[in-house]
């Protein structure tokens, strides 16, 4: 798949006038060269040839879009084989095993996934309709209920870690060393945190 082989390089684009624009979709350096280390190189915004420095931050955002897109559907495809539709839904699975018999109320849940209410309401509808989770109502919560884990689910999450851990290893491993992994989930946590 070339367009995921990462070694692919967008052509600077010019606007009607002729003139040069910044690609801010291009997420890498000028030269493929470049990406090769060399610590007498110069780094930043002058390895791509960037006038304006705040570029890195659109390079950033749509450098992960590109990784995800790449991934994501080699990882469904795989997921399909445990009725698994959607990879947030091993997400979810997760979060109620981590919560135990008591399992996790949706509200929680909404916040540690960081996704709308109305996504979460429905993958939660898909899952209850396969067999995978089930719901409680809450006792005196009005509307809220809890998740927990079904017998056809309990155990389920291990297996489908792996393909996760294959996937993502197979794509990743070979392109940066164990280190430059730790240091980019550094950055990237705090994105979000």
């Amino acid at each position: 798949m070339a367009a995921c082989s990462g070694d692919s390089h967008l052509a600077p684009h010019r606007n009607r006038f002729g003139q040069a624009r910044i690609d801010i979709f291009t997420t890498e350096p000028s030269h493929l060269s470049a990406l090769k280390p060399n610590p007498a190189r110069e780094t930043g915004a002058p390895q791509f040839d960037d006038r304006d420095p705040r570029i890195a931050y659109n390079r950033v955002f749509f450098a992960l879009l590109r990784v995800q897109r790449c991934l994501m559907p080699r990882i469904e495809k795989s997921l399909a084989r445990f009725g698994i539709r959607h990879p947030i839904w091993y997400e979810i699975l997760y979060a109620v095993e981590q919560a135990g018999p008591d399992g996790v109320q949706m509200l929680t849940l909404q916040e540690r996934l960081a996704v709308a209410q109305y996504s979460l309401s429905r993958h939660v509808d898909r899952m209850e309709k396969a067999g995978l989770i089930r719901s409680k109502p809450l006792p005196g919560a009005g509307r809220a209920k809890s998740l927990h884990l079904t017998d056809a689910s309990s155990g389920l999450q291990d297996e489908v870690w792996q393909v996760y851990v294959r996937h993502i290893q197979d794509a990743l491993g070979p392109k940066m060393t164990t280190d430059e992994a730790y240091d980019l989930v550094r950055v990237l946590n705090r994105l979000y945190d």
